[in-house]
Formats: C-alpha cells, structure tokens, sequence
C-alpha cells in the first residue's frame, strides 16, 4: 500500500490527526507528513484546520473531506442504489423491506455460526469485529470502564442504506439478536446521520 493510502486509512479509521502523530506512525519526518497531507488536501481528499493549545502555536489537523469519504466508497455501490430502485418501482416499500429482512436473515446465519466457537461475551465480540472488518467496515474494539465499544470507520453499504434505511436496522437487529442476551446494545453515532462513523455502546447484562 502507498503511503498516502496508509495516510488516508488511518485517518478515515482514526479521525483528524496532526503531521507530527502520522509522522510518529510512519516513522518519517514531520515535514515529510506535512507534504504528503498538502499534497492530499491539493487532491481535495483532504482539509486542514487548526485547534488552539494552551501554549505556543495552533496545532494543525487534517482530516477526510466528503470526497476523502468517497474515496472508501464501495465500487458497486451506484449499482446497488439501481436495483434497489428497480425493486421498489416494480415491488414497492414491501419489496425493499423483503431484501433487507432476507439479507439480515443470512448475515445472522452466518454470524451465529461463526460466533458459536466462543463463550465469553469478549471472544464473541472480537470475532464479530473481525467478521466485519472482513466485510470493509474497517471495525473496531474498545473496552471501557463499563463494557466495550464497536466502532465501524467505513460504511460500504451507505448509498444502499442512504436510499433503503431497512439495511441499518435490520444489521442493528442481528448483532442484537446475536448477544442481546449477554449485554445491551444502542449505536450512539450513525454515519448516514451525519458522523463519522457508526458507534456502539456494549453493556453487559
């Protein structure tokens, strides 16, 4: 992978960071970061601002513009927004929620057969991210003071839930059918509202 592909995916996974901390990542000079994120930003992929400290100068960060989003963009997605189109002119809303109810039905299927491996809420969890940072969700765990939290930078199935929103419930239900009896389950960030990436609080039970 090219270096600014590794700049662009660590950004979009982490959020905006500054010349110095992918530098630090990357083992190369500050100013050797700052010349492949002006030449990005150049791109239009990504946008600078500046964040006040305590002492000394702003510190500059960069961070992905909706074009550096799109460039994560799944390659059949326009596809997809078409025939979820053709489907609802020829089934309507009914038809759109069939596929979203069928595809949520295979995702469980193959989750829970996968998942049944392990035990503890943890193992499961961990094998649930890693399922889907396969499927390009480019996932994540954290463990907090309460439980965990599961974060997804890249959603590749945007435009399709941008036009059908069935597909975000219907992947809401299967990790709350999968472990809701072993914790609780809410997103608090949703990227098709708006942020960054989807975001959910884990609670045991």
């Amino acid at each position: 992978m090219k270096t600014v592909d590794k700049i662009l995916h660590t950004i979009k996974r982490e959020g905006a960071l500054t010349a110095k901390q992918l530098a630090a990542k990357f083992e190369m000079t500050a100013m050797g970061a700052r010349l492949h994120l002006q030449s990005l930003e150049s791109d239009g992929l990504l946008h600078s601002y500046d964040v006040k400290v305590k002492v000394g100068r702003p510190t500059r960060h960069w961070a992905l513009t909706d074009a550096g989003h799109n460039y994560f963009a799944d390659r059949h997605s326009e596809l997809t927004v078409q025939i979820i189109e053709a489907v609802e002119h020829i089934y309507g809303s009914e038809g759109i929620h069939q596929i979203a109810q069928r595809r949520g039905i295979t995702m469980l299927e193959h989750y829970q057969q996968v998942l049944a491996q392990h035990n503890s809420l943890e193992e499961k969890l961990r094998e649930l991210v890693r399922l889907r940072d396969q499927e390009g969700h480019m996932a994540e765990l954290e463990k907090t003071e309460k439980g965990f939290t599961l974060t997804e930078n890249h959603c590749p199935i945007c435009k399709a839930a941008l036009q059908c929103p069935s597909f975000c419930e219907s992947e809401l239900n299967v990790f709350n059918t999968l472990l809701g009896d072993l914790c609780k389950i809410e997103r608090q960030e949703h990227i098709i509202e708006g942020h960054r990436r989807c975001a959910y609080s884990i609670l045991p039970v």
